[in-house]
Order: structure tokens, then sequence, then C-alpha cells
């Protein structure tokens, strides 16, 4: 079944080519459906491929495929961002998934029955829609990031490739997750780093593959079993999972202190266009990486199917109040798991059985 130039109504359209959107296709295609997968990026795996160069992922690779395709190579080994986004290109062409890159939705809505989607001129209808656009959709930085020195070399995490695109001089990276963790390590090599923040926890053992046959099984297991919205833990830790740094996962607190990373307080504001910190501390740098996370952009959708500009009321994706309306990708949208590859897959096998086949 052909449609990726499919003219006419569709059973479903899938905004969002990544990880999610791909999964899910492969259960629309094995339920004989009629739909269309959206990507803004030129190419599908972009969302992996344009990120800094040294990103590997955390899960052993035994984890990291999706439904049908194991991911290949060593079931231990940790696949770096640019096999992952081969992977995930390979997948699409493999399964013959009807997907139309270079296309940025610009805006989503209602139209009696039908669900109507527009992108540089073009239209699509369909019965059901399911966003799939991921939880790393616009970077955040705080306000004051404007009020720094023009002559400071600022970078969001997701715009950061490798420490060639710094400056000389001192880095500061905001924010103590795994992504600010690992980048500021990494340009602690080359340049005096100071990383700004406070982490969320830290897995309690060494991150590799001794950690991939025994110890990750187990955090698999709770991030998708345990840490549910189903539970009464799941959906207490829920909030603050979605507001705070996930735990260090491969590099560590101590892993930074013996590189000489100098960890401070979080930063607060500027003064004279330079950063300062929760305890009043000016600091003197000259390149600033805001590893200061993302948050939801779904300014494209009518906001009648949504809940004030946010994400509407749901049930493991299905959406409460617009019936056909469905979402995939999103932070703890039924388990810790779910923004994840394994969460991804669980979560797209669920949300397919409960999209309404044509009448």
């Amino acid at each position: 079944m052909n449609t990726k130039h499919s003219t006419g109504t569709l059973d479903t359209l899938v905004i969002g080519g990544g990880q999610s959107g791909l999964a899910i296709g492969h259960y629309l295609k094995e339920q004989q459906r009629k739909f269309l997968i959206l990507d803004a990026n030129p190419r599908t795996g972009d969302a992996w491929r344009l990120r800094w160069d040294s990103l590997r992922v955390f899960t052993p690779a035994k984890y990291d495929g999706l439904p049908g395709v194991p991911f290949p190579g060593d079931p231990l080994s940790f696949p770096t961002k640019d096999e992952v986004a081969g992977y995930l290109e390979g997948y699409a062409a493999r399964l013959d998934l009807p997907v139309l890159n270079g296309v940025r939705v610009e805006r989503l809505w209602r139209e009696g029955d039908r669900f109507v989607a527009a992108a540089d001129g073009q239209r699509w209808e369909a019965r059901n829609v399911v966003v799939a656009t991921g939880c790393s959709q616009a970077p955040k930085t705080p306000a004051f990031a404007a009020e720094l020195d023009p002559a400071v070399v600022q970078l969001h995490s997701s715009d950061y490739l490798n420490p060639e695109q710094l400056q000389p001089g001192p880095v500061l990276v905001v924010g103590l997750g795994n992504s600010g963790a690992e980048i500021g390590i990494e340009v602690s090599l080359t340049h005096p780093t100071t990383v700004a923040g406070k982490p969320g926890g830290e897995l309690p053992v060494r991150h590799g593959r001794t950690a991939a046959r025994y110890v990750l099984p187990v955090v698999r297991f709770l991030g998708l079993h345990i840490l549910t919205l189903n539970t009464p833990i799941g959906r207490k830790v829920a909030p603050t999972f979605k507001t705070h740094a996930a735990p260090l996962i491969r590099t560590k607190s101590k892993d930074l202190a013996d590189a000489g990373v100098k960890l401070v307080p979080r930063v607060t504001g500027v003064r004279d266009g330079m950063p300062v910190l929760a305890d009043g501390t000016r600091q003197e740098v000259s390149n600033v990486i805001w590893c200061t996370g993302f948050r939801d952009d779904f300014g494209w959708i009518d906001p009648a199917m949504l809940d004030g500009g946010a994400l509407p009321p749901q049930q493991r994706g299905v959406a409460a109040g617009t019936p056909g309306l469905f979402f995939l990708g999103q932070e703890f949208m039924y388990a810790a798991a779910s923004a994840t590859l394994p969460g991804a897959c669980r979560d797209a096998r669920y949300l397919a059985g409960k999209i309404p086949a044509a009448g």
C-alpha cells in the first residue's frame, strides 16, 4: 500500500516522523490503514542526526529497536546518535512506510468530522490525527539570556555539536541534567569549564556493559511497568519527573569533579553582561551552553483542541475532548519511559488499538 502521494481523506495522519511516528506507522500498516506520516526534517532520523557529535543513547541496543526490526549489532552496546538516525531511516525504507519529509505542519484544525492539516500551501484531511512530535520541540532558555554580553558565545544544547564551536576562554554549562553533564565533561578537555545546577539524582552504578546486562533491565522494567499513571508511586513522581532534571546516568558528579569541572549553584540572572549564580557570584565567561531543556510547542494546533495552549486532558495519548485526536512520545504520557525508544514502542502499540477504523 503506497500512500505517499495519495489524495482524498486519510484514515490517519501522523504528524512527526521520529521514533514514535515510525513505531505507530508499523501498527497502522499492519492494520492496512490509509495513512501518511509527515516529518518536518529533510531526512528520517534527523532528530537524532543533528544532535551533538559524541552523543550516545543510554539504553543498550537490545532495547533500541522499533517493532518488527531489532537494532543491529552488539546487543549490549550503546549506539551513537548517527547509528540511531541510520536505523530509523532504514526502518522507514524497509517497511515502506509512507513518510513525507520536509513538511512542517503550520496548522491543524477540525472541519466537521475531519481533521485538516496545512503546510506550505498543501492540505491533508484525515479522520484521525496522531501528534507524534515528541517532547523536544522548542529549545528553552531563560529570558535573561538576551542580557548577556554580545561577545559571549551562546548555544543551546540543541545547537551544540562539538567544542570547535566555542571561542577561547571559560565555558559555563547551565543545567546539570544528562545533557549538561555530558557536554560539560566534553568541553572540559579544551576549555576551563563550570557547570551550574543540581542533579536530579544519579544512577547508583557505573553505566556500561555490566549495567546493560544486569541493572538496566531492572531500570527499564521500572520505567515501563512500575512508574506509570496506573500506579500510586507513578502518579506521585510524574509531576516532578516532568519538571526536574532526570537522574545522571553515564556521567556523574564525581566524573565532572575528577575532570576538573567546577560545580556551582544555578544561574538566576545577568549582571553587567555576565551570568549571576543563586549565591550572588558573577561568572566571567566567554561561552555559555544552555542545557535547560525544551518546552512544548503546540501553537500550530487549533486552541479549541488544547487546554489553554497545553496538552489537553488525555489518557495514554487518547485526547479526552476531541475524538480522533491522539498524542504520542510526550514525557510521562503514560510511564516514565514514554519518551524513550522502548516506551514509544509500547505506547504506539496501545494507541494503534484505540484509533477507530473507518465506519
